[in-house]
């Protein structure tokens, strides 16, 4: 055999192993996964610990990310890459998918997505949903506590209060406008009051009766200014004793969701000014603490509104190797 035809057969056999070896490595890197705790996960190509935090690069987005490292499931990701060296059938590796999809279903079912990008939390609250400079955007709206102006030590209004027969008491929220204001008169307002404890108006006291269905449950009421406070509502007793509410409803749907969520929509849309959303006790009593926001269109921008996440274009240039993490 000649020189050149021994060359010619050394370079095609050192071209046909990079072949392989590249390809190896791509199908490797698409596999690699950093497993979350949640279910959920993140394909990565390398990972690094440091700190309290895990910086890996993402081979969907291409670009450097960041995660708490308490966040991530290590003995998944460590199980999920032994699969891996063991060939891409491993029935381990193959299981954990099927683990991690039905973890991620009922993740995204606990957490409904209201825009591209943009999902409720998974541990429940109320949110409004607005429209700033053409951009969705969610806001947790806190409970107001409200309170009766004869300063009735009770949370929940109804009609075992028992107050002098006739007198009439205002329910009161202190300050003349809501921290959070919608820039639209259509806002949506998202309610789960079943997930994550410590909300003062959907604590249980004994002998309420049970919570209503959603649309008799939840109300946005309309909000009066007098005074540099704002009256949520009027409360009437008449001769018998019965306790009643005025609260000038706004006319509303109501739309069950998935994850125990509801969404609250006006009919039309709401004119400048004060609301609340109220949470219903009973066919004649209504919960103290509401939850209160504005419409005004030309309000700042609110603090801490949650936006979608941005979808940034894959790279070209993405690192091949995956990085170990620091032994603990």
């Amino acid at each position: 055999m000649s020189p050149g035809m021994k060359s010619a057969i050394r370079g095609l056999a050192i071209l046909t192993f990079a072949l392989l070896v590249s390809g190896l490595s791509l199908a490797q890197t698409l596999a690699h996964r950093l497993i979350l705790k949640d279910g959920s996960y993140q394909s990565i190509t390398k990972y690094e610990v440091k700190g309290e935090r895990v910086r890996y690069f993402s081979a969907e987005r291409g670009e450097w990310e960041e995660v708490p490292k308490s966040l991530v499931d290590w003995d998944a990701t460590e199980k999920y890459q032994q699969g891996l060296t063991t060939g891409a059938a491993a029935p381990e590796a193959a299981e954990l998918d099927k683990e991690l999809e039905a973890e991620r279903k009922l993740a995204e079912a606990r957490t409904p997505e209201v825009a591209p990008g943009l999902r409720l939390s998974d541990e429940g609250g109320v949110y409004l949903f607005d429209t700033f400079e053409n951009q969705p955007q969610l806001v947790e709206i806190q409970q107001a506590g409200s309170d009766l102006n004869q300063h009735l030590k009770k949370n929940i209004l109804r009609s075992a209060v028992n107050p002098l027969a006739g007198a009439r008491q205002t329910i009161e929220i202190p300050e003349g406008h809501a921290k959070v204001q919608a820039h639209t008169g259509m806002p949506a307002v998202y309610v789960n009051l079943e997930v994550g404890a410590g909300a003062p108006g959907s604590a249980a006291i004994p002998g309420d009766p049970p919570p209503l269905p959603a649309n008799d449950r939840f109300k946005i009421i309309r909000v009066q200014t007098k005074g540099g406070k704002r009256v949520a509502g009027a409360v009437k007793t008449t001769v018998t004793g019965k306790t009643t509410t005025d609260e000038r409803f706004v006319a509303t749907t109501i739309t069950t969701m998935t994850g125990g969520w509801a969404k609250i929509t006006p009919v039309e849309p709401l004119a400048n000014g004060e609301y609340a959303v109220a949470e219903m006790v009973g066919k004649d009593s209504m919960n103290l603490y509401v939850w209160d926001f504005g419409v005004n269109p030309n309000a700042p921008a609110n603090a801490f509104a949650w936006k979608p996440e941005p979808t940034v274009p894959a790279k070209d240039d993405k690192p091949s190797d995956l990085q170990k993490r620091e032994k603990q």
